[in-house]
């Protein structure tokens, strides 16, 4: 076969060890590993989660895979879709965004699946986890502009890294990783639609199928099935169809080693979409600094990024109906933070969506798209608040970027808070702290497969 850019992806996969990470990464790795648990027990409260674990508890099927917070053990292929909707359900667990957004953590059970069923130890799942971020992270810097400016979702670029961190845990060799890719990446391309307009349940659901596909993928590869190795730079492979983009495919391989990708990634202090963040830091840190109180305010105007604006307040998002909406919805989330001081899980409860006082007021929010933002975007996430009170008076802030970006990390108190609120109720204390220890711990596991009877009802 001829050497592709698959050969070279694979190539550093098949040959990443656990000694070649930093401790940086490795201890970035077990907190983006915590964060993604504990989004994974709070997501299976939701009810996309509870619909689909009655669809494959009802399919059945060998048991393979422990799924998080249930009590029944399900093939891998149906457990790793089931995990990572949980993780993603919430739209609390991770972000990254350069040219492209993406939630790398999506990917964990890629990785972790496979590392259960192959009775990996630590050290290796936390290098799968590593690979997995490094490739999603990649993928959402080569495309200028990045496939979500041309109406497609990044889950388009999730079908390219999710059979990597499978294919690492099941041993496959670099043609075998190749082929994996060319298997997945042939079939998964997203429509933007899931994320815009009134959004649906498969706002969440796109990447988990994604991440499912890369590791059927990876185990089809390893019984000997074959994908195009040319799915990305070959003859109508990704460059050559997205032709609204330009592609750097040296940012795919460029310093490979030198550092890691996971430690410019960032963490959610909010469970809601990446681009709400700033805005509502703003807003929560302009309330409390200037002492202003809900009753007194008369307007706010926020000021974002252009697709910020597009995308986040649009008539629809004026009038959320849903969970998936209102989490999208900036003038939503806005009026949560003024009513409330800050805005969680409970927030998008159908109660709270509809409460009276929250919904008075979304007519006083504006959002307005900034010029002088888009020149420093995505390097940073600036945003302006600017709160008119009753009184004539005008606030002003602007903040770079929001609490859980890499610049500004959360720290161990705030993430295990975080942790234990989505946690805590579902397990009790002893539970929680044996989990804690695991994967803080990760690198001294013997067998992932006993990490996953924690996670376990």
């Amino acid at each position: 076969m001829e050497k592709y850019i698959t050969y070279q992806l694979a190539e550093f996969t098949k040959n990443l060890r656990y000694k070649d990470l930093t401790e940086e990464t490795i201890t970035n790795v077990k907190r983006f590993l915590l964060d993604a648990i504990g989004c994974a027990f709070g997501g299976s409260q939701t009810e996309d989660v509870k619909i689909m674990l009655d669809f494959y508890n009802e399919m059945g099927g060998k048991a393979e895979g422990t799924v998080i917070n249930s009590k029944v053990k399900l093939p891998i292929l149906n457990q790793s879709l089931l995990n990572s909707l949980m993780i993603r359900a919430l739209d609390y667990n991770d972000i990254y965004w350069e040219e492209d957004p993406s939630h790398p953590s999506d990917l964990i059970p890629a990785a972790l699946s496979p590392a259960e069923a192959e009775h990996k130890s630590g050290k290796e799942l936390i290098t799968a986890i590593a690979l997995a971020y490094e490739w999603e992270q990649r993928l959402c810097e080569f495309a200028h502009p990045g496939v979500r400016e041309t109406k497609w979702h990044h889950a388009t670029l999730t079908q390219f890294a999710s059979p990597l961190a499978a294919g690492k845990m099941l041993d496959l060799t670099v043609e075998q990783l190749v082929h994996a890719m060319g298997i997945s990446a042939s079939h998964n391309h997203t429509l933007g639609v899931v994320t815009a307009g009134d959004l649906t349940m498969m706002k969440n659901t796109v990447d988990p199928m994604a991440v499912q596909s890369g590791l059927q993928a990876a185990l089809l590869a390893r019984r000997g099935y074959e994908g195009p190795a040319h799915v990305i730079d070959g003859k109508e492979g990704l460059v050559d169809v997205f032709k609204d983009n330009q592609f750097e495919l040296n940012v795919l391989t460029d310093g490979l080693g030198e550092t890691f990708r996971i430690n410019r990634c960032s963490m959610k202090a909010f469970p809601t979409e990446a681009l709400t963040h700033t805005p509502m830091s703003a807003v929560i840190k302009l309330m409390h600094e200037q002492h202003i109180k809900k009753e007194d305010i008369e307007q706010i105007t926020i000021g974002t990024v252009a697709r910020a604006a597009d995308i986040l307040s649009d008539p629809s998002k004026y009038n959320p109906q849903t969970r998936e909406t209102a989490d999208h919805s900036l003038p939503y989330c806005i009026a949560v933070c003024v009513v409330d001081g800050t805005v969680t899980p409970a927030s998008f409860s159908k109660e709270k969506i509809m409460d009276p006082v929250i919904r008075s007021f979304l007519p006083k929010i504006k959002v307005q798209a900034v010029a002088e933002f888009e020149k420093t975007f995505p390097k940073l996430k600036q945003a302006s608040a600017e709160i008119l009170t009753k009184d004539g008076r005008k606030h002003n802030i602007v903040l770079d970027y929001p609490l859980g970006d890499y610049r500004e990390p959360m720290d161990e108190e705030t993430l295990l808070k975080k942790f234990d609120a989505m946690v805590l109720p579902l397990t009790g204390r002893d539970k929680r702290n044996k989990i804690v220890d695991a994967i803080m711990n990760l690198e001294r596991v013997a067998d992932v497969a006993d990490l996953m009877t924690l996670l376990k009802r």
